[in-house]
């Protein structure tokens, strides 16, 4: 086991752990001690959280596991890590710590809204999540809670999953697109994935088969990529714009969820334009387009831990 530290001084821009990845960005990460989604507010303590991360091209060419936690502020803190590997890597991919966070915020427009979410969530960045676990994530996304989606992705790992050991102790890695197209609706929905379950056997199969890869769409203008991803069974416009998101790295999109909508309705109402695609190049023209995605986000993880 490799054990180190990221300095978080040396960053581009705050970081703060805990909004990062309980903001409902992804649903791979668990907290030790069980308490994922028990506090939201920012710098909620010094967690660990793990995952066990496939290989990722460019990144590192083994399964890993990594855990990781923040110790101190989210511009003078370090975050400490141990691994199956050197972290640094795939931190830096995972969390998008290569981003400089103050040029990106100080490229967003001066909304009261949006200063007030910045303000309240310091350091949180978007997550790069890989893109067969971050869609299957989203595709059980709908009409749900974050904690009951977390729930579905640790029992899919739980079930289906390979273990992989770390200092002792056994973490199940999400099942590959194999693992989770074998074993038939039935058994999904006993997982509690409910209408949910034949989307992502369906989805499985695609990918593990070759009908199709997510990653197919990365490098596509945004639209066409977006259009790309909902070829998969129970992939909509929102849930394209989340894989877009938070793996593809189209930090331009802005996934229209219920919290959106509201934000567009209560502030934002020249912006809803009747169609999916019409109100999200106005949206994304209110937010800053290149990086209204950062903006969607923040707004997002502020409405939903109370913020307004």
């Amino acid at each position: 086991m490799e054990r180190s530290a990221i300095d978080i001084a040396d960053l581009d821009g705050a970081f703060d752990l805990q909004s990062t990845v309980e903001s409902g960005q992804s649903y791979l990460w668990d907290r030790a001690d069980g308490g994922m989604y028990e506090r939201t507010a920012a710098h909620g303590g010094d967690h660990w959280y793990e995952t066990v991360v496939p290989p990722i091209d460019g990144v590192t060419d083994e399964r890993a596991v990594v855990r990781v936690r923040e110790v101190g502020g989210p511009r003078e803190g370090t975050l400490e890590w141990e691994s199956t590997v050197d972290a640094v890597p795939l931190l830096t991919h995972l969390l998008r710590l290569d981003d400089d966070l103050d040029a990106i915020l100080e490229e967003t427009p001066d909304l009261p809204l949006l200063r007030r979410a910045y303000d309240a969530y310091e350091g949180m960045r978007l997550v790069r999540d890989p893109a067969f676990p971050c869609l299957i994530s989203f595709i059980c996304s709908a009409q749900m809670r974050v904690e009951r989606i977390h729930g579905m992705q640790r029992a899919l790992a739980e079930a289906y999953g390979d273990p992989v050991a770390l200092d002792g102790e056994t973490y199940e890695a999400f099942p590959t697109p194999e693992q989770l197209a074998a074993p038939g609706e039935a058994a999904l929905r006993d997982l509690s994935l409910g209408y949910r379950a034949p989307y992502v056997e369906r989805t499985a199969e695609m990918v593990a088969t070759g009908e199709a890869d997510p990653s197919e769409a990365a490098g596509l203008p945004y639209e066409e990529a977006r259009e790309s991803l909902t070829r998969f069974v129970g992939v909509g416009d929102k849930v394209a714009d989340c894989v877009l998101l938070f793996s593809l790295g189209y930090l331009e999109a802005v996934p229209l969820d219920t919290w959106i909508r509201s934000v567009i309705a209560d502030h934002y109402p020249d912006c809803d334009r009747g169609s999916y695609d019409e109100t999200s190049r106005a949206i994304r023209q209110q937010f800053g387009g290149e990086y209204a995605g950062y903006a969607q986000t923040y707004v997002f993880h502020h409405l939903r831990s109370g913020g307004e």
